[in-house]
């Protein structure tokens, strides 16, 4: 690569110089292999996997949502293989202990999964969290669902999007398929709807022993020159001072997420990553260094992605609050025939508006760390680090990123039922 672009990525992207062959290429292959690999998922889901909720027989369902996990898994890692392919980079995860003192050397091996050669294949996080960040690029979620391939998560990951997504040609019907949570942005009327949608989730996940990874953005949306001033703002209207690097957080959404989960998923860990990205500077919008087509058509991605993460166990160190109050319920909302309440009275909905606040304070310093230091490790507290190339484990995984797997499963379960028959 040509020693002037190594530092592009610290260029903000209007002044970088114009586009080169190599770029354009770059791009046009990038479209062509993004496009062909999600084509072949939704096909696979609209014709190997939606007729076996018209079979008559047991087995079926079961099969289905074995067929649309593979397909959410599918894409999940096509998004690592379009990372190694178009935009290289890799994770750096540093890890916040949840007791005193520093990582031990076995600790860190019990959380690094790696091969002979010392390369990272996967990571031991919760196999049922709910994953918050701060908003930084609208990659984040990309590479937050990179992070869920190497905790083999990534077949049962689960997002919020906005309702108008939901009919998005060949994106939005996969999405559909995928079981995503589609809002119309209105609270009154997204509140019974996301309990409801939640506790159905996790129910499932528990009945079928299956994992569950939530990914959710407090901040609502990107800090941005748009956004600093909304949220100095809503600072001002609460009487502190607003964030230097991040944005308030809203903590209804999330609140409300963690109650309607935790009452199905008695081991719900919150897994807290504070992202962050080399070349932004203080003060400086992401969003003006690296946006999905900088970061693919043009080969310009993050050298290191940076999460740092804090692991919390939902029933006993964070705040949700009763779960079971009187009044406001949503039926059938517990497998034992409780409701989870979706009236949060006033001072519990403030005590965890204050616990997620206080996060977001620690995410905002350890940011401003990274800027100093370049490390989020101080004098005090030295974090261990885990460095991930976003790269498959396996070649073959390259067929398991088009979809070509379930065709296969097809075959093989007709030619057993064949064989099954009298």
């Amino acid at each position: 690569m040509n020693t002037k672009r190594l530092h592009l990525h610290t260029v903000e992207i209007h002044k970088r110089p114009p586009r080169s062959w190599g770029q354009y290429f770059n791009a046009i292959s990038y479209s062509v292999v993004f496009i062909l690999g999600c084509l072949m998922i939704n096909i696979s889901q609209f014709v190997f996997v939606f007729p076996l909720l018209f079979l008559p027989f047991p087995w079926a369902n079961s099969l289905y949502n074995s067929g649309i996990r593979l397909s959410k898994g599918a894409f999940g890692t096509l998004l690592v293989l379009l990372c190694q392919w178009f935009a290289p980079t890799r994770i750096i995860i540093t890890l916040e202990h949840d007791g005193p003192g520093a990582f031990s050397q076995g600790e860190i091996d019990s959380i690094a999964i790696r091969d002979s050669h010392g390369r990272v294949l996967g990571i031991n996080l919760p196999q049922n969290s709910v994953l918050i960040a701060n908003h930084q690029v609208y990659a984040d979620w990309w590479y937050a669902w990179c992070l869920t391939y190497f905790m083999n998560t990534h077949r049962d990951v689960c997002i919020v999007l906005k309702k108008s997504l939901k009919w998005v040609p060949v994106l939005g019907w996969g999405m559909q398929f995928f079981n995503f949570i589609f809002l119309a942005r209105s609270w009154a009327s997204d509140r019974l709807y996301l309990v409801k949608q939640l506790a159905l989730l996790g129910r499932r996940a528990q009945e079928r022993d299956t994992p569950l990874t939530f990914i959710l953005y407090p901040e609502g949306t990107l800090v941005s020159q748009d956004t600093r001033p909304i949220s100095k703002k809503y600072a001002d209207k609460l009487g502190i001072n607003d964030m230097t690097h991040t944005l308030l957080p809203r903590s209804t959404g999330l609140h409300y997420s963690l109650r309607a989960l935790s009452h199905c998923v008695p081991d719900l860990q919150l897994l807290d990553i504070t992202m962050a990205y080399p070349g932004v500077p203080p003060m400086g919008y992401g969003q003006s260094y690296y946006t999905l087509r900088s970061i693919f058509f043009d080969r310009i991605p993050p050298p290191a992605v940076h999460m740092h993460i804090r692991r919390f166990d939902v029933a006993k160190g964070v705040p949700i609050g009763n779960l079971f109050p009187n009044s406001g319920t949503v039926p059938n909302g517990s497998p034992h025939g409780q409701t989870v309440g979706v009236d949060v009275p006033e001072d519990e909905r403030q005590t965890f508006d204050i616990w997620l606040r206080n996060r977001w304070i620690e995410k905002d310093q350890l940011m401003q760390r990274l800027h100093d230091t370049g490390s989020f490790s101080s004098s005090l507290a030295k974090y261990p680090e885990i460095n991930i190339p976003l790269q498959l484990r396996r070649n073959r995984e390259v067929l398991d990123a088009f979809c070509f797997f379930i065709p296969a499963i097809i075959g093989y379960t007709w030619s057993h039922l064949r064989r099954l028959a009298p």
